[in-house]
């Protein structure tokens, strides 16, 4: 069982953001901005590559649902999802990343400091 598995069946705790039946939002614990949210199903998914479009359906409706309630919906934010190894995915379960609370740069977020956007 992967980490945000473990998260998703409450045997791991995380600082929850959002949840429903089929999705868990929480603080990422290394954010890269001011607003760093991981929205994932709670059901595991390796990866977008493995995503069926309903489930993604569903995710949208979430992740919009989330931003609302950490209030970056009208200041904009971004949604990132990283697939496989080149694509700097560290946790083989689907998750999107949502940043914002600041002007986000482009690049590379590996060494951001979210001190950085402010």
């Amino acid at each position: 069982m992967c980490l945000f598995c473990k998260i998703a069946n409450n045997e791991l705790s995380a600082n929850t953001v959002h949840e429903n039946d089929d999705f868990i939002a929480f603080h990422d614990i290394n954010p890269k901005a001011p607003v760093h949210v991981l929205a994932i199903p709670k059901t595991h998914v390796d990866s977008f590559n493995d995503v069926t479009p309903e489930m993604m359906a569903a995710m949208t409706a979430f992740i919009q649902e989330v931003v609302e309630k950490v209030d970056v919906k009208e200041s904009g934010y971004r949604v990132i999802t990283n697939i496989g190894e080149n694509g700097g995915q560290e946790v083989k379960h689907l998750h999107f990343h949502i940043l914002g609370g600041a002007r986000l740069r482009w690049g590379h977020f590996a060494d951001a400091d979210p001190k950085d956007f402010l």
